[in-house]
């Protein structure tokens, strides 16, 4: 897209945005309603006297729509349409959402968080991880500036006390704790104070398990005469016929699925480790009928799109959703018990344990490298444990009395 920069004829620059979202696979439908609200934006500037748009008249537009009597949902429509429209102005390509503002690292600290997130790098951590702590330190960091801390010689017990507390996200901790205990470990602080923050103990949790009947009612309860029940049918088997992880599913492209030889080759998001599954059959009609039929015309590499447009790639969210309503259409009960992707992993893995397939075929499947991984699924092999049970003894004594209401 040509760039545009400061203030601009209103019809040119509304003919390079509708020129944009149409070539963004955009329907009529949402065309049409850009196309009033840009209608709206030209009438506001008519009465104001404004030939040209500039980012100052859309707030002045969206302060206009916020003061009239209308809903919360047509002022975020209207918020939407003047942000593409300042995009455009900027010379910005096409966003989908305005990314968030991220907080500026303090200056005195850039230093040591810099040391920090190279040494994480080094120890192979992957990309993703590593941004997640820098989102988490530079927090941290801003909280310590807030309370009056100017340098890393200022840091004290009393004030990083002070700074968790904004912390809401427990998890954050261990990772605010790492990063405390690396600035000791290179003489940055005097002392570790990681110890501070307390570990949580998240004790032994049991992989959520489904029976074989569920998860075949929840694939009976897609509706797969729509375009959405296509896409969604084809990757819910994906996770309860292979055990793949949500993210393996919505990164899945064309290239890794070999449909000549029948089987899966990837690397995995999660372990970067290598994984090849057998196309079973079921899965490739599944996943041939959703490019067909319902796929989006895209030149994407990934098959699974979103169902609106830009048609994007699918995103993990939109696969928890549609899992939770497919439990909910199947009438699953859910309470207290996870009903994500990653729960038809475990009911995969269990059922194999339970049906006597050896730990090594089932942790080559689920993508395991480490041999004693598939133990966490065996704690709730049910099948075989019967076969441990023993006879109840007979009441004796005044337990016996008890029950035969002597007592």
């Amino acid at each position: 897209m040509a760039g545009w920069t400061g203030a601009s004829n209103f019809e040119q620059l509304t003919g390079m945005l509708l020129e944009e979202l149409n070539a963004q696979n955009y329907g009529s439908v949402t065309m049409d309603n850009y196309q009033r609200a840009i209608t709206r934006i030209g009438k506001f500037m008519e009465s104001e006297n404004l030939n040209d748009y500039s980012e100052e008249v859309g707030d002045a537009f969206i302060d206009r729509v916020s003061k009239s009597d209308v809903s919360e949902s047509h002022i975020r429509y209207n918020i939407t349409v003047v942000r593409r429209l300042n995009d455009v102005n900027e010379g910005i390509g096409y966003r989908l959402v305005k990314p968030k503002s991220a907080l500026p690292v303090p200056a005195q600290f850039a230093k040591p968080l810099e040391s920090y997130l190279c040494f994480c790098a080094s120890i192979g951590n992957k990309s993703n991880t590593i941004s997640q702590k820098h989102k988490v330190c530079v927090k941290f960091l801003c909280a310590l500036t807030d309370l009056g801390c100017i340098d890393t010689h200022e840091i004290t017990s009393d004030i990083i006390c002070r700074a968790i507390v904004r912390f809401t996200n427990i998890d954050n901790h261990a990772i605010i704790r790492a990063f405390l205990r690396y600035l000791h470990e290179i003489d940055v602080l005097k002392y570790d104070y990681s110890s501070i923050l307390p570990k949580r103990s998240r004790g032994k949790v049991l992989p959520t398990i489904y029976t074989i009947d569920e998860v075949r009612r929840l694939e009976a309860s897609i509706d797969r005469s729509s375009k959405v029940g296509m896409r969604n049918y084809a990757a819910l088997l994906l996770a309860s016929r292979l055990g793949l992880r949500s993210g393996d599913i919505a990164g899945l492209t064309y290239d890794q699925v070999d449909f000549h030889n029948d089987s899966i080759n990837l690397t995995q998001e999660k372990t970067g480790h290598p994984l090849t599954l057998p196309l079973l059959p079921e899965i490739r009609e599944a996943i041939e009928e959703y490019v067909q039929y319902a796929r989006p015309v895209s030149g994407s590499e990934f098959i699974f799109l979103s169902a609106i447009a830009p048609f994007g790639r699918m995103t993990t969210s939109s696969m928890r959703r549609a899992l939770t309503e497919c439990f909910s259409a199947a009438d699953i009960d859910i309470l207290e018990k996870r009903h994500g992707p990653h729960s038809l992993r475990s009911s995969l893995a269990s059922s194999m344990v339970n049906d006597g397939v050896p730990h090594e075929v089932v942790r080559r499947l689920l993508g395991h490298r480490d041999p004693d991984a598939i133990k966490h699924y065996t704690i709730i092999n049910i099948e075989n444990l019967r076969c441990c049970a023993i006879e109840v003894p007979p009441p004796t004594g005044n337990f016996e009395a008890l029950l035969e209401g002597r007592m």
